[in-house]
């Protein structure tokens, strides 16, 4: 028997404000000493109230516009009720029915195949506190640290799209991505700021079943937390074959929550499934609804930017690159932005393939390799002088005169002025692997 995964994603991400999501305090909580980030709002004290954080409902809705999600006119916050250490009101503020974002969808390419994945919605709620579970004079306990209590959290929740481990991979990642491009959080996993929980299921099929249109399973398996690329699959793909192995012997996977080992690599059940009506939501009673004028969502839109496909697309046309080369050089936006930064430096010497070339296969370090350097170390590994000595002279002496205005700069020292001399030489004698250190002394030479 052949069979079918059926998988969607809720996937948690925290903004990178300065404050929390409904109070002053900070909003960088990693490596803070435990609860020392904390105040009356997010610890939930009585009388303190709740203030919204306008810049968090801002970038949610960015975020949704750039997944080119329905932004409704209006939208408000619940309570969440149930009871667990680290939420210390007993309830938490979210979003039920009206999100600040409606369906939207994101694109990707799967082994060559597109898919749009559909967005379900997009919602802001705080953050929970933390539960560290150690051991205290032989005595098994659990810590809790409220640093994180109240940070904004942003929730994506997909429709049951995927159909494989890869689809989820390539998904995640690429939402990573946008979130960073958008400025809005370092969506670091290693750090929780990027937390994945997928919902499994399977569906046994037959080469006769219509697997465009099928009826989903009734039940789901939803795993918790996960902080990892690599444990997003690994868990993904022992829940396919723990419940293959149920059903074919004959058992029925029910409706649960689990977590996931990273140590032994298997999901371990923690408690049956919840549905909404047991969170007893209602409206929150402390907070107004919102509501926003088109003109707000459409000068929010203005802030987007080029995504990273976007990007890519114009690499590839008015760079002449490859999709794959192009597809690396966006992968983050400061490889991108410094590619161009290179590429605005210098005088049509060097192709865009040549510099894409360099950052990608050198592993140039951005950080600490200025533009300039770094095409001058290219020009340098690339310049020949196949003529001879007194053809080369007498190039040099015309490049000269034709250019007396960056004669002119260099000598008032401007040293860019002297790689645009060199450039103009090179591309007359010709590009190959000879030493540009002699070229630049004879035209030092011939300037003084």
């Amino acid at each position: 028997m052949t069979y079918q995964p059926i998988i969607g994603l809720e996937v948690h991400v925290e903004l990178s404000t300065e404050s929390g999501m409904f109070c002053g305090c900070s909003g960088k909580h990693f490596q803070a000493k435990p609860n020392t980030n904390t105040c009356p709002v997010c610890l939930g004290l009585p009388g303190a109230l709740p203030v919204p954080n306008k810049k968090a409902i801002e970038w949610t809705i960015l975020l949704g516009l750039a997944l080119e999600c329905e932004i409704p006119g209006e939208s408000r916050f619940d309570r969440k009720n149930y009871i667990y250490p680290d939420l210390p009101k007993g309830y938490q503020i979210t979003q039920l029915d009206q999100p600040l974002c409606g369906p939207g969808k994101l694109d990707i390419e799967v082994s060559g195949e597109n898919k749009s994945i559909r967005i379900r919605r997009i919602h802001l709620e705080e953050d929970t506190g933390k539960i560290q579970h150690t051991e205290i004079d032989g005595e098994r306990v659990a810590l809790v640290d409220f640093n994180r209590s109240g940070v904004p959290l942003v929730e994506i929740v997909t429709e049951p799209d995927f159909r494989s481990v890869e689809e989820v991979d390539v998904f995640v990642k690429k939402l990573q991505q946008i979130v960073r491009y958008l400025g809005i959080s370092g969506a670091d996993m290693e750090k929780g700021s990027m937390r994945i929980e997928p919902s499994i299921s399977i569906l046994p099929i037959s080469n006769t079943t219509n697997t465009t249109n099928i009826k989903y399973p009734n039940y789901r398996v939803e795993i918790k937390n996960i902080n990892s690329f690599k444990f997003v699959r690994n868990a993904i793909a022992y829940e396919i074959e723990r419940q293959r192995e149920m059903i074919e012997r004959g058992e029925t996977p029910t409706q649960q929550t689990r977590g996931f080992m990273e140590s032994k690599g298997v999901t371990v059940a923690q408690r049956e499934k919840e549905e909404a009506h047991d969170y007893r939501y209602f409206p929150e009673p402390d907070i107004p609804p919102m509501r926003f004028a088109q003109a707000q969502i459409a000068k929010l839109k203005t802030q987007i930017g080029e995504l990273p496909d976007e990007k890519k697309a114009r690499f590839m046309k008015e760079y002449g690159l490859s999709a794959y080369d192009a597809g690396l050089l966006v992968e983050t936006k400061q490889r991108a932005e410094y590619f161009e930064k290179v590429l605005s430096r210098q005088s049509s010497v060097v192709s865009p393939k040549a510099i894409a070339n360099w950052i990608i296969n050198k592993k140039v370090d951005i950080a600490s390799t200025p533009p300039e350097q770094l095409l001058d170390q290219i020009v340098q590994s690339t310049t020949t002088t196949p003529v001879s000595g007194d053809e080369l002279e007498n190039i040099i002496k015309q490049v000269l005169s034709e250019n007396s205005k960056a004669v002119e700069d260099y000598k008032s020292g401007k040293e860019q002025a002297l790689m645009f001399i060199i450039g103009t030489v090179i591309k007359r004698i010709g590009v190959g692997s000879g030493d540009k250190n002699t070229l630049i002394a004879i035209v030092k030479k011939h300037i003084q």
